[in-house]
Parts: structure tokens; sequence; C-alpha cells
């Protein structure tokens, strides 16, 4: 039976990769995140992870309405964002992260192969 983690690829596949780039990243990136963590917790930085991350690639405030979130929920983050990280999200970039929009929008979100096993 699965566990909550799944099968544990992907904790298997970050376990390898941290290992691998841990020598390398960790000067740059260890001050980052003592700072984050500092200012918020966990569950917090995590939401503002992916608002900064779907603003990005659904096109801003319009594209976060057309997913449905409230304007109310949206001015609410970016005041948090701005709070923890000193800039809106759009001015923002993340570390180590590369965003290839033109993929996301051409890509399907769920493959079709797992489609028909959610239906």
């Amino acid at each position: 039976m699965d566990s909550p983690e799944g099968k544990g690829i992907a904790r298997r596949a970050w376990d390898a990769y941290v290992k691998a780039v841990d020598k390398v990243t960790r000067p740059y990136t260890e001050p980052f995140a003592r700072m984050l963590a500092e200012k918020v917790s966990v569950p917090v930085a995590m939401d503002l992870a992916g608002f900064w991350l779907l603003w990005h690639v659904e096109g801003g405030f319009e594209g976060l309405e057309r997913m449905g979130m409230s304007r109310s929920s949206i001015y609410r983050r970016i005041s948090m964002f701005r709070k923890v990280f000193g800039v809106h999200p759009d001015e923002y970039e993340m570390p180590g992260v590369k965003l290839n929009i033109t993929k996301y929008q051409t890509t399907p979100p769920i493959p079709a192969e797992r489609e028909q096993v959610l239906a």
C-alpha cells in the first residue's frame, strides 16, 4: 500500500539531488532559507512560493482572477509577499528558478495516460 509519500519516487529523486548539489549551493541557499524561516512559517512560505509561481505562469493579477482566486485574496497575498520579500511578486526572481512559460502553456497539466486513471 502506498504511503502519503506515494511510492517515494519524488523523495528519492529529491534526496539524490540534494546530495549532489548541496556542497556547491549550500553557502548561497542557506542564508536565504534562514532569512525566510525567521519571517514566516513553513506553510506561509509554501503558500507564497506557490503564489509567486502561479502569478508568473498565469499572467499576474488577471490570470489569478481567471483561475477563481478572489481579488481580496490576491491583494492579501501580494501584501504578505511584499512584507516577506520586500518587493512585488512581479519583480521578484526566485533564486535558482527559471520559468518556461511557453512550455507551461503548451503542455497539458496531467499527462493523457494519467487522465484516464483519474476519470
